[in-house]
């Protein structure tokens, strides 16, 4: 039997160990109130988590001061990394901005920044190895979820953190994922400085996106020497399920896409030293919502999801410290605890689906790269890669 509980005994269930589901976690132990988060994955260490992340002031950093993890931040922070420039296909300069250090959405990998979280947790928090298969209600906002292993857990408070492909949304909403004809395909160059010098060149200190209408390649210098990159396509489903991404041959494919560019950017296709990953962009409908049902909710991508933007993270890690507080302000009624954060939330994340889109558009649109020229100049965010 699993024994966790609140101060009032209500058990806490959180399916997913990501960003948002850390952040819960986090923030209700900094008030004295566990939880158990459940995660499919084996270990911590079982896959990448994806690139960097600039962390913004209104909701990313405010999540993680909540959670009390400002130093153990600012500890992971890489210096340099909010540099970036726009190059055209051939190589020319666009548009270039420094970082002088005085930006104010620092760049940290998602890997460091899960680390810390981790690390906050008292042990045995995170139950790896806990894919979810089944969920169903055993009323009085009770749940059971079952797990591959056949085992069993009863949640009095249950919150759907497990992203894109939520096992738990369809209790709330029967709103399903759909693919918005965007893809990004992965890759990873290593020791860039010494291998790839042209191509380490052409990226820069920070980020560099290089972008026409429909298809552009965006890559992050990293900590560590390495190049992160995405390259990004407007193509058809059957398009993408037609290229076998784990065979030699897709590398030349997506190359192909970009004949006629600079060497030193389809380097980063072609030079790859890892296998391409495709990330085909789905969205959640816009402004996704539900009718309160007792007992559970959702936060990040399993709430709102929507094209990358700069928003994803800092929005699922706000999210989850928004509901831990309000967990810990009503101890005695995770109802009302439920509600408030609904309510707050939602009108919260519409707000940010149209500025997704656009920032797609201007990417990849019909007026890329100039938009997104117009955008930076303009002082706003800038894109954050897929994750």
């Amino acid at each position: 039997m699993d024994t966790t509980r609140t101060t009032r005994h209500h058990p806490i269930v959180i399916v997913g160990a990501g960003l948002g589901g850390l952040t819960l976690a986090r923030v209700l132990h900094v008030h004295g109130i566990p939880s158990t988060v459940y995660e499919a994955d084996p270990s911590a260490r079982s896959r990448t988590q994806g690139g960097q992340l600039d962390i913004h002031q209104d909701d990313g950093q405010r999540a993680l001061a909540d959670a009390g993890l400002t130093n153990e931040f600012r500890a992971i922070i890489h210096e340099g990394a909010e540099a970036l420039r726009v190059l055209g296909p051939h190589g020319e300069p666009l548009h270039e901005e420094s970082d002088d250090g005085t930006a104010q959405r620092p760049e940290v990998l998602r890997g460091d920044l899960r680390r810390i979280l981790l690390d906050s947790l008292p042990d045995g928090t995170v139950r790896w190895g806990h894919k979810v298969t089944g969920v169903r209600p055993l009323g009085d906002g009770r749940h059971e979820l079952t797990f591959a292993d056949g085992s069993t857990v009863a949640s009095g408070l249950l919150v759907g953190a497990d992203g894109a492909w939520s096992r738990i949304r369809p209790l709330l909403s029967d709103a399903k994922p759909r693919y918005i004809g965007t893809t990004f395909v992965e890759t990873y160059l290593y020791d860039v400085d010494e291998r790839h010098t042209a191509t380490a060149e052409a990226v820069g200190a920070g980020a560099m996106y290089a972008l026409t209408p429909g298809k552009g390649i965006v890559s992050h210098r990293e900590a560590g020497n390495v190049l992160h990159t995405y390259v990004q396509l407007n193509r058809s489903a059957e398009w993408v399920a037609g290229i076998d991404f784990t065979d030699t041959p897709a590398t030349a494919r997506i190359a192909a896409e970009f004949d006629g560019w600079a060497p030193e950017l389809t380097a980063l296709i072609t030079d790859g030293e890892t296998p391409l990953v495709a990330r085909m962009i789905h969205t959640l409908p816009d402004g996704h919502r539900w009718d309160r049902v007792p007992g559970v909710t959702l936060l990040g991508d399993a709430a709102h999801l929507m094209p990358p933007s700069g928003d994803g993270a800092n929005l699922a890690m706000f999210d989850g410290a928004e509901l831990g507080r309000a967990i810990a302000a009503h101890p005695d009624d995770p109802e009302t605890a439920l509600t408030v954060y609904e309510e707050a939330m939602f009108p919260r994340s519409e707000a940010f689906y149209a500025d997704a889109h656009e920032i797609l558009d201007l990417c990849l649109g019909e007026r890329a790269p100039f938009g997104l020229i117009d955008l930076f100049n303009g002082a706003s965010p800038e894109p954050e890669e897929a994750s």
